[in-house]
């Protein structure tokens, strides 16, 4: 998961004071204006046109709320529908689902020509299958995964929570978490622990400190691993005696009340970096942390990609299963841990797994072997790489499904291009959380037609259905599981689950 202030950064909250300034407290009608205008895309767009239709104020540098508290303006930042039923919010993130694909429709039309409608019942104005959004069992306290910031609104420079403020005007301050619905019991409880502590948070690195941010990651078990990225200022002479200092502190200090089953140090001048960049250091515990997911027992490292909701996730990966057919070759792109692939090999022939972070893959390559699972293969590396060369040495196979989840980012251009052009992938099924920008583009180029400016030589890909999964409660996002097939593939429904005749 990204640090709140990459996050805030990105979605726009921490470069449009107006935004913050609005949602200083709840405006009459929020229901019926996130029912009717939630649809236009995510959170901050509704936000953008509610504010666009009203009246023009002067821009403030004033970032506090002046009729509301920073906890509530918090709250409708990070958990926009916190305040509505859970049938409510349900029918705003399906709106809001249904204009995603009328636009990807829009796209497809536009596109050189591309007309990809199928001919199944669909519902109107869609371009596939819309299936209603399947929802989590967990909707409170359901993150596994915290990624707190450090600093504070009232000169508490050790107030932990998420960033609220504008970059552009240096106003930016650090608001508690601790009343947000989506974060459990148990990460908020670290907020007082870590007031106890002698070290000073490190907001700007010019100005001194030392926590920049503290990571909690907690199974269904209640095991939690803490790991904790540090300016070392001036103190590099000093380093192991610091860490010396943490551990008591976590051990037989005031932070001894966290029983944690790891903690991890991370020393980092930078605002967010990699292991590779700095590797994380074990201070004390376990190495890793294990998840029973589906019948399969996962580790589960500091740095890996694990789904935010445990509850959600076997949700998100039972949708995914019935949309794959037997005896098949699974092609895990982008696989993480590869939760997805390991948990369906009782269904297919292999997997084949392709990811980039080291440290994901072996945790995958341990969790098959924990768990007696032989017919797989896992990959370290750029997608874009490995894949064309993997491909081509199972152009000869059975069909192939290609599973991809990637990241807010999108796959590479190099990656659609491989999937398009081999012949042996029949079947595509794409999962995002944020279909937008360049995901979008990916979507629409596997697509379109054969295209040699393109490189695209392969048959081009239809989408047949669309599955929104509710792992993300009190929020405006959905995982969106997407089925593309290739368009000389011809299926028929039954209930939900989709069966591919290949021609």
């Amino acid at each position: 998961m990204h640090s709140p202030r990459c996050f805030f950064s990105r979605v726009g909250l921490l470069s449009k004071p107006r935004l913050l300034h609005w949602c200083a407290t709840k405006p009459p009608g929020w229901s019926q204006l996130f029912k009717s205008l939630a649809c236009k895309g995510n959170f901050t767009y509704v936000i953008a046109k509610k504010c666009q239709r009203g009246q023009k104020s002067k821009k403030s540098n004033h970032v506090g709320p002046p009729n509301g508290s920073w906890q509530e303006r918090l709250a409708y930042v990070v958990t926009p529908l916190w305040r509505l039923s859970c049938e409510e919010q349900i029918k705003v993130k399906f709106e809001a689902q249904k204009k995603i694909l009328q636009r990807l429709e829009s796209y497809f039309q536009k596109l050189n020509g591309v007309n990809v409608t199928t001919s199944v019942p669909r519902a109107e104005g869609l371009c596939c299958l819309f299936h209603p959004i399947i929802s989590s069992p967990v909707i409170n306290g359901y993150q596994n995964k915290s990624t707190f910031s450090v600093n504070g609104p009232d000169g508490n420079t050790k107030t932990m929570g998420y960033y609220l403020g504008t970059w552009r005007i240096q106003n930016i301050v650090c608001v508690p978490s601790n009343h947000l619905k989506n974060i459990p019991e148990k990460h908020n409880q670290y907020y007082e622990v870590f007031l106890q502590s002698a070290m000073e948070s490190c907001f700007l690195f010019h100005e001194g400190g030392y926590w920049c941010e503290l990571i909690f990651c907690t199974d269904s078990r209640g095991h939690t691993m803490a790991i904790i990225t540090f300016h070392p200022q001036e103190l590099r002479q000093e380093e192991l005696s610091i860490q010396e200092t943490l551990k008591k502190f976590f051990t037989t200090g005031p932070g001894a009340v966290c029983d944690l089953t790891s903690l991890y140090f991370q020393e980092s001048t930078m605002m967010h970096c990699s292991h590779q960049q700095s590797p994380y250091q074990l201070l004390f515990g376990e190495p890793h942390l294990f998840e029973d997911l589906l019948g399969l027992k996962i580790c589960i490292s500091p740095e890996a990609f694990f789904q935010i909701n445990n509850a959600g996730a076997e949700v998100l990966y039972r949708t995914v299963r019935e949309l794959v057919n037997s005896n098949t070759i699974l092609l895990d792109i982008c696989c993480g841990t590869s939760v997805i692939g390991l948990s369906l090999v009782q269904y297919i022939s292999q997997v084949l797994g392709i990811n980039l972070v080291e440290q994901a893959v072996e945790d995958a390559r341990w969790t098959a072997a924990f768990n007696g699972i032989t017919n797989r293969e896992f990959h370290t590396g750029r997608a874009e790489k490995i894949l064309p060369q993997l491909l081509q040495s199972k152009e000869n196979w059975q069909f192939i499904v290609a599973v991809v989840s990637p990241a807010q980012a999108g796959l590479h251009y190099q990656v659609v291009q491989a999937i398009q052009n081999c012949r042996a992938i029949r079947t595509q099924i794409f999962v995002s959380c944020k279909p937008h920008g360049e995901t979008t583009r990916n979507i629409i180029r596997l697509c379109c037609p054969p295209n040699s400016a393109k490189k695209l030589f392969g048959e081009s890909f239809v989408l047949r259905k669309a599955v929104p999964v509710d792992l993300f409660s009190h929020t405006m996002h959905c995982k969106l599981v997407l089925l593309l097939t290739c368009k000389s593939a011809s299926y028929d429904t039954a209930g939900s689950l989709l069966r591919l005749k290949f021609q």
